[in-house]
Formats: C-alpha cells, sequence, structure tokens
C-alpha cells in the first residue's frame, strides 16, 4: 500500500523502543512469554532461505505473468528461493488517486476471487505457479486483508463488513481514499475473509502469503486464520508488521522497521552503530526467540515513496546488503531490479517499466545467495554473537554459528579505512573468504584493514 505505516506510527515505534531499553520495562511486550511461547513450525525451505519481490506491473514491458516466466531461470541461477508476488487482483476503478489514466493501487483491491487482466487469466497465474515451483521455488501472495476498493462487491453486498465514519458510510483508513477499512468485529467478514485466502492455496496451491498492513489487523484473527490455512499445506506467512503479536499469533516472520530506520541513518550520520545494535539486541529480548524477521535494502514503498538503496546508503550500499543477507534472525529481500540495478524510483500508479540490460549485480546476490543457502550458519535461527573491534563506532562485525558451523562478517559502516583487531577466540580457525575465495587463517592476532564501506565475509565450513 502507498505510504505503507504512518511515519508518526514509525516514531512513536522506534520511540517505545528506546524507552524499554532505558526502563527495563514496556507495557506493550512485557506481557510477551519470549521464553515460554511455542515453537512456530517454520517450513523447512524457509530457514536459509532469501525472498524477491515480484513488481508484475513493473517488470517488463507487458506485464504479464507469462511475460514474467522467461526470467524463472535468471532467478534460479541467483539463488533465489522465494518469489513473493505483489497483489494480483483487480483493481478498483473508484476513487483512484490521480488520473484516471492511472492504474490505480495494486492495494485497493476490487475482487478477492480474481485476477487483474492486466497480468494474464487465471490460468496463466496458475501455469507460472506450477512452472515456478517445478524449478524450485516457493511462491507467496501479497494478501489484503485490511482494506478493499470503494467498488468490491462485499460494500453493497455486505454493508456490515465495513467501519463506518462520523456520517455512516464505509470509513477511509489513514489518507487511503481509494480504499475501505474492514470491519473484524464482524463474525461473518472474518470468515469470509479466511475463505478467499483458502481458495488461493486450494486454487492455485501457492505456498504462503505476505500479508499486506498486518499490523492493523487484530492479532486473534490472524490465530485463527494461519492455524485454519495451515490445515490445508504448510505455509510461509510474512506480516507487514513489527510487533511481537503478529509472531505470537503464526507469522513466521515480521517487518524489521525499527532496525532498518536505524540503519537508514547510518550514512548521513543521523543515527550511530551503537544505537543499531541497542534495537537489535531490543528486538532479541521481546520477540519469541524462534521468530525471523525481513531484513531490506529496498522494497517496493521505500523505493516509490522514500528513496532508492542508492540514495538512502550511498557508497555503502553493498554493505547493508550483505548485513541484511547475514544478520541475525533475518529472511532477506531482494526487490524488482536490484540485480541489474534499477536507480530510479519507480512510479506507484501508472506503467514505470524497469529498465534491464546487464544485471551486474546479479553475481553480487548470487554469492549471498549461495552462502546463505551452503551453510547453516547463515540459518534464520543459527546463533549471532556481536564482536568488539575496538572502533565499534565504526566496524560492525558478529559472528553467526548452528551445528558446528561459524560464519564471520565484518562490515566497514564508515566512510573512513579503518584498522583493528578482534580478541574473541570464538574466531579462530580456517575460514574461506566467500567473496575472492582465498583461504585464510583466522587468529586473534591478526590486523584488519577495511577501505571504506568495505566488507568481509568467512566461512569455517569452506576449506
Amino acid at each position: 500500500m502507498q505510504n505503507r505505516i504512518p511515519g508518526l506510527l514509525l516514531s512513536v515505534y522506534i520511540f517505545l523502543l528506546a524507552a524499554c531499553q532505558s526502563t527495563g520495562s514496556n507495557k506493550n511486550t512485557a506481557q510477551v512469554p519470549v521464553d515460554s511461547v511455542g515453537i512456530i513450525d517454520h517450513p523447512a525451505w524457509s530457514y536459509q532461505s532469501s525472498i524477491y519481490e515480484v513488481n508484475l506491473r513493473q517488470y517488463s514491458s507487458q506485464g504479464t505473468f507469462k511475460a514474467f516466466e522467461k526470467s524463472l531461470q535468471r532467478l534460479k541461477d541467483m539463488g533465489v528461493g522465494i518469489l513473493w508476488f505483489m497483489p494480483i487482483n483487480p483493481i478498483g476503478l473508484e476513487g483512484r488517486k490521480s488520473k484516471s489514466s492511472d492504474l490505480g493501487s495494486y492495494y485497493a483491491v476490487r475482487d478477492y476471487y480474481a485476477v487483474n487482466p492486466e497480468f494474464g487469466t487465471m490460468e496463466d497465474w496458475k501455469t507460472l505457479v506450477k512452472k515456478s515451483q517445478q524449478m524450485g521455488f516457493k511462491v507467496i501472495l501479497d494478501w489484503v486483508p485490511n482494506h478493499s476498493s470503494p467498488d468490491n462487491p462485499w460494500i453493497k453486498a455486505h454493508p456490515g463488513f465495513y467501519k463506518k465514519d462520523s456520517a455512516g458510510k464505509p470509513a477511509i483508513p489513514f489518507d487511503w481514499s481509494d480504499t475501505r477499512q474492514l470491519d473484524y468485529g464482524n463474525r461473518e467478514m472474518r470468515d469470509s475473509m479466511m475463505a478467499a485466502m483458502k481458495f488461493w492455496i486450494t486454487e492455485s496451491n501457492i505456498d504462503g502469503f505476505r500479508c499486506d498492513v498486518a499490523w492493523n489487523v487484530p492479532d486473534d484473527f490472524w490465530k485463527e486464520a494461519i492455524s485454519s490455512l495451515r490445515k490445508i499445506k504448510p505455509l510461509f506467512m510474512l506480516a507487514e508488521g513489527e510487533k511481537p503479536g503478529l509472531n505470537l499469533a503464526g507469522f513466521d516472520a515480521t517487518y524489521a522497521w525499527s532496525v532498518m530506520n536505524v540503519a537508514y541513518g547510518i550514512n548521513s550520520g543521523k543515527s550511530t552503530l551503537r544505537q543499531l545494535d541497542s534495537v537489535i539486541s531490543l528486538n532479541d529480548s521481546i520477540y519469541p526467540k524462534n521468530s525471523f524477521h525481513l531484513y531490506f535494502t529496498t522494497n517496493h514503498d521505500e523505493n516509490s515513496w522514500n528513496a532508492t538503496e542508492f540514495e538512502r546508503f550511498g557508497d555503502g550500499y553493498k554493505t547493508f546488503a550483505v548485513w541484511a543477507f547475514t544478520m541475525n534472525k533475518s529472511i532477506p529481500l531482494i526487490y524488482s531490479g536490484q540485480e541489474e540495478p534499477n536507480k530510479r524510483r519507480l512510479k506507484f500508479f501508472v506503467k514505470d517499466t524497469i529498465q534491464w540490460s546487464k544485471y551486474s549485480l546479479a553475481p553480487f546476490y548470487k554469492t549471498l545467495n549461495t552462502i546463505r543457502l551452503s551453510t547453516p550458519a547463515l540459518a534464520a535461527d543459527a546463533g549471532y554473537k556481536k564482536l568488539t573491534t575496538g572502533v565499534d563506532e565504526a566496524v560492525f562485525s558478529y559472528l553467526r554459528s548452528k551445528d558446528g558451523h561459524k560464519v564471520l562478517v565484518i562490515l566497514n559502516f564508515s566512510k573512513h579505512p579503518q584498522q583493528f583487531n578482534i580478541k574473541d577466540t570464538a574466531i579462530n580457525g580456517d575460514t574461506k573468504n566467500v567473496f575472492d575465495s582465498t583461504l585464510e587463517k583466522m587468529t586473534t592476532d591478526r590486523t584488519f584493514r577495511l577501505q571504506p564501506w568495505e566488507w568481509l565475509v568467512f566461512d569455517y565450513d569452506a576449506k
């Protein structure tokens, strides 16, 4: 959805995190028994996978399912595991925000049971899902449960499905004038939403959902819905939201907004690595220990409404991508065009095709996907140990480990060269530099010298 989450809400959340850190308590999180929650039965294929977000409208000049099929082998070669398709439902005609010629927002759903003819037919969609799965991909569908378009048939057939404004009309959520707010106090609406989600699983055999504005839908609905959906088949559920209740309700992963918003300010000097480390530690303490979190350097909202990764991270855009792929509890995201790289802010409501040419960053992302897939040490549930470098205001380093496997990550998050040692004996051992394949003996006596924004990743398995 455009303007995904109000900036004020994000600011309030970050304030609450800071308050929790300074006071040791938070009314919104203190009741979460993080040590005693039941283990979410994550799909086995999700632990070491990455997600690729498909903006179908802008992906090709045709913008169709059939046209996208041509990219499957390329994405498979790049090591992508999960394909997330932005909403494929028909888009509302009423209330579109701009010119009548605009194609409208993906997130103003006119029919929960149909395919947007802009992309093709239901059969085209089923064919794409089947072919993707045959090639080893998993497919998740972007789902919009918080609101529908004003001309969704539910508006007239089931007026009780919607919250009302002061005039008794279906309410507009936030400033999203092309949508109307659904009412989860209505039992029939809840059942209808669950039925629609089940339809896409049984009809096209998808492997899960990315749930739009999940933070504004009651947690008790998610608990009921996810439990019911998983009786059909194992699913991966990604919530667009950031609160422990979503993981407790059954979502495999939530957004790491609080972490990302600190990361966004490092290049500009608006935030520090100490703040980044603090918010990571705080999230570890308030979320279920087996929860996963979506890390990204861009996505459809960030790119269209805020900034490209090049505007935001400057020369450090690759460094932050390495961080996103190797971080604690991370499920990393690649957005359509990052492998090109696309350096434009793609328009949201109109056709604005990605200009493909050399795919010059595809080898970089392939390396990240390959190391993630090759070692359990980078699985989302692998251990995480923050390391001290002596220049921790500039260098962020950590060790990931699982079942005897280890990966050492060292990131210069600064515009200046850095020289340092890591005195923790946990780094000792024979390693392979993931990005240049050199074999290196790691010891506490080693002096590291990193150029501005340089990164190092060492695999203790690949010798």
